[in-house]
């Protein structure tokens, strides 16, 4: 496959390295430097693209791919108030979305956890979850999205929290997400259950981004040629 990278930092020369060792040409590289050659003459021969930017950004990026009739891959997190206006170009345009708040495989399995202990936890009100989730120190949004995912699976399942905090709650009907920002951290949450007898933790480590570059990857691969909208479940085969 031809790669697009919209977006060249860390996370993109990461994705670039995976993407090759996997036999896959990366052939356009977009960053803030060389925004002019984000335009349909590089695109015409472009597979899939994967955009990791940030949260100011992902909007115009996505909507430029999906006009470009570009499968797009959007790994960028914090703008999800928009996404409906991405569903709906695409819609318009029969084109290929995938979002994910999160690409690592392991956290995707993590999520299916985290759901099936709360529908476990739903009714035991001895115990009171929390999130928590430490990130580096050049992560642009708090909480992160895959907390924010984290929390509405809980929220789904736990009748007893009404909505998600990202302060000190101010009742007990408020799900409470501690985010940190300590270097060099690449993505630690946690979701705890806490009663007086004793606490149930589940824990996600990433040792590095690898495993989100290689998600990422592995996204662009599953679109390419399909048309619709699509999540890291349809690409893992976890159904609904």
């Amino acid at each position: 496959m031809n790669i697009a990278l919209v977006g060249y930092g860390k996370m993109g020369k990461i994705i670039e390295e995976v993407a090759l060792s996997r036999g896959h040409q990366v052939g356009i590289k977009i960053d803030i430097n060389n925004l002019d050659e984000f335009n349909a003459e590089n695109f015409a021969s472009v597979d899939s693209a994967i955009e990791f930017t940030g949260p100011h950004t992902a909007l115009q990026n996505v909507l430029k791919c999906l006009d470009l009739k570009t499968p797009v891959v959007c790994g960028s997190t914090g703008w999800l108030e928009q996404l409906s206006a991405v569903e709906e170009k695409c819609t318009q345009t029969n084109g290929s979305f995938l979002y994910a708040s999160n690409f690592s495989v392991g956290v995707n399995i993590f999520f299916e956890v985290n759901k099936k202990l709360a529908q476990l936890m739903e009714g035991q009100r001895q115990y009171d979850v929390s999130i928590k989730e430490i990130h580096h120190t050049q992560k642009k949004d708090a909480p992160s999205g895959t907390a924010i995912t984290l929390a509405e699976q809980v929220l789904a399942f736990n009748s007893s929290k009404t909505q998600w905090v990202n302060e000190s709650p101010a009742s007990a009907s408020e799900l409470f997400i501690k985010s940190e920002r300590i270097d060099p951290y690449p993505g630690w949450h946690e979701v705890k259950y806490s009663s007086g007898i004793d606490e149930i933790q589940i824990i996600h480590n990433a040792h590095s981004r690898n495993g989100f570059a290689l998600g990422a990857v592995l996204a662009a691969e599953f679109i390419h040629g399909k048309k619709g909208i699509f999540t890291m479940k349809d690409v893992l085969g976890f159904g609904n």
